[in-house]
């Protein structure tokens, strides 16, 4: 008998704690990859983390912003 795990955890990534390039925020905002670049340049997206050339944003705080209502995240 075999039991289904999270692939996640086998590597010791936690979903929550999960960094999503533009595409996957694309994908959670069901918009495009341009519009992804809008919003951060915009100041209404949470910032990302620059790992070198890497452009990532956190799951877990996207997914709290998400809740929240899309608050602005700087002030105009």
């Amino acid at each position: 008998m075999t039991t289904q795990t999270d692939p996640g955890a086998a590597s010791g990534v936690q979903a929550d704690s999960a960094m999503l390039d533009v595409k996957s925020v694309a994908r959670l905002l069901a918009c495009s990859s341009r519009h992804v670049h809008r919003l951060r340049e915009g100041g209404q997206l949470p910032p990302p983390v620059h790992l070198g050339a890497l452009v990532r944003w956190n799951r877990k705080q996207l997914e709290k912003w998400l809740a929240d209502g899309y608050p602005a995240v700087r002030r105009a």
